[in-house]
């Protein structure tokens, strides 16, 4: 009955195998940490899962004080946030992100993918402009593709000139606006600049004070996609909007807690908390009272589906708590191990993405060949993955690298030597005629 989809299923299946790029779900265990997000190492923590279980079991002062364990409700929050799933907690936890990041509001959502698809497919209103950074992330390009706005624009990355320019060419755009695209006579569209602090692939810092000086002028409205500043930039880890001092020059910022946070939600068993990237990756969208008010009412992702359980909402709430304790001891440990991975290496920019982040990138052109390192430093032991195009651009394929806190020297010099190895190996197989 359904053997003519499967087989175009399975035809497009072969295909990607048949390009090298097949994806494939993997368990890494026994390997050393270098490719998952938990940059400050608060998923794995014995503390955060101490005061985790202490909280549950009511052994300590409550952390969200007007919001008692209901028991009834631990492991899920049984609906829509518009319909039974709502609770003090997440009311609590969103007041005390409005407070700790500076923001006038701030609202939950199940995950970071989430919070952008219902922010750039909802607030965008007909005729307006969105213009975004190159290497944004998919869910803005998911969201944008179900805005109402009427183009979709992007600059080069991390160029401030660019962005200008892209930006004059919109407002240059606007007489056209009365033709027909406009929804009325006189229509001012709205522009949007969306930019990640941190981006994924690259590692490299979004230069936002200079393009926010720069673009202020043309009234634009940035949106901030903190994800991967979280936690690991700023002081307390309030992220980088917060460490510019930009919070009142940034429409609307996200932040997501499955990364450096470490609360990606989890189970209990036997008295442990078990961080599970496969169960919530929460995030909160902060800005204003209105746009808060807006998104209740007109963002889908968030209407249509049930809301976060309560210990993910305290495994989130536990985590800033250490945050405010221990944050400067933990980025200063993460930079350190930063500056010894890219001085053991020495490489040049073209091969050592230049990144003082934790995500690290080593360029090797070519799909096959960076899988090929990539399963030799994971036969050593060493949990990384291959970036491959057209994920990245051609030519610019690349082992992504994580680098955490809880990664020791050791397991840096060795991964850094493997990677030396790895490379000539790599260099001396191209410089090889084939036969």
């Amino acid at each position: 009955m359904h053997k003519k989809l499967e087989l175009q299923l399975s035809t497009s299946v072969e295909s990607r195998a048949d390009r090298g790029l097949l994806r494939a779900l993997t368990l890494p265990e026994g390997m050393t940490d270098f490719s998952s997000n938990d940059y400050l190492g608060l998923a794995r923590s014995s503390n955060a899962h101490q005061l985790f279980i202490d909280q549950l079991q009511q052994k300590a002062e409550p952390i969200f004080p007007k919001a008692e364990v209901d028991t009834s409700h631990l492991l899920g929050s049984t609906g829509s946030r518009l319909l039974n799933g709502n609770s003090r907690a997440a009311l609590e936890l969103e007041s005390f992100l409005t407070r700790y990041h500076g923001g006038q509001s701030a609202l939950l959502f199940n995950s970071g993918y989430d919070a952008n698809l219902s922010l750039f497919s909802s607030v965008p209103q007909p005729g307006d402009i969105i213009v975004y950074d190159e290497l944004i992330h998919a869910s803005v390009h998911d969201g944008m593709r179900q805005s109402r706005a009427r183009s979709h624009l992007s600059f080069k990355h991390n160029d401030v000139a660019d962005a200008v320019k892209v930006v004059q060419n919109a407002l240059s755009d606007r007489q056209g606006t009365a033709s027909g695209d406009s929804p009325h006579p006189g229509f001012e569209p709205n522009i949007f600049v969306a930019v990640e602090a941190i981006y994924s692939m690259d590692g490299d810092i979004c230069p936002l004070k200079k393009l926010v000086d720069a673009l202020k002028v043309f009234g634009v409205y940035f949106i901030v996609d903190e994800a991967h500043a979280t936690g690991v930039y700023g002081k307390g880890g309030r992220g980088l909007s917060c460490e510019l001092g930009l919070e009142n020059d940034v429409f609307a910022r996200l932040y997501t807690f499955g990364k450096a946070i470490g609360s990606h939600g989890g189970r209990v068993t036997r008295c442990h908390l078990v961080s599970s990237s496969d169960v919530w990756h929460t995030a909160a969208i902060l800005g204003s009272g209105i746009l808060r008010e807006y998104l209740i009412n007109y963002a889908r992702p968030l209407i249509y589906s049930t809301f976060l359980p309560f210990h993910t909402l305290l495994s989130v709430r536990i985590a800033y708590a250490i945050l405010e304790r221990e944050a400067d001891v933990l980025q200063k440990r993460l930079q350190a191990i930063i500056e010894s991975f890219r001085h053991k290496l020495d490489l040049p920019d073209t091969i050592l993405l230049p990144s003082k982040t934790p995500i690290q990138g080593i360029i090797v052109p070519g799909n096959r060949q960076t899988t090929a390192l990539a399963n030799r430093l994971r036969s050593k032991g060493f949990d990384v993955r291959p970036i491959r195009s057209p994920t990245v651009p051609n030519g610019l394929e690349r082992v992504r690298i994580c680098l955490h806190c809880h990664n020791t020297q050791h397991e840096v010099d060795q991964l850094c030597r493997e990677i030396m190895v790895g490379l000539a190996d790599s260099a001396n197989e191209m410089a090889t005629p084939r036969l």
